[in-house]
């Protein structure tokens, strides 16, 4: 066997383990952090998602914000 032929037997097998690795499911992470009072119907709040193909990340936080009474 030729180096060539080596190379092209790398290649394929890398190409196949890169398939195998984005067609199952990546694990997903989910945070929420929830600091908003009860009573508020409309908290302020951040949403952030990351996908990295391998990995993702999911964040929500949510807080009460001071309103004016008036």
């Amino acid at each position: 066997m030729d180096r060539l032929d080596k190379r092209r037997i790398a290649l394929v097998g890398g190409g196949a383990a890169l398939l195998a690795i984005t067609a199952l499911p990546h694990p997903t992470a989910n945070i929420q952090i929830l600091t908003h009072e009860v009573t508020d119907t409309a908290p302020r709040k951040i949403q952030a998602a990351v996908d990295l193909g391998i990995l993702a990340v999911s964040v929500l936080y949510t807080w009460t914000a001071k309103r004016a009474i008036g």
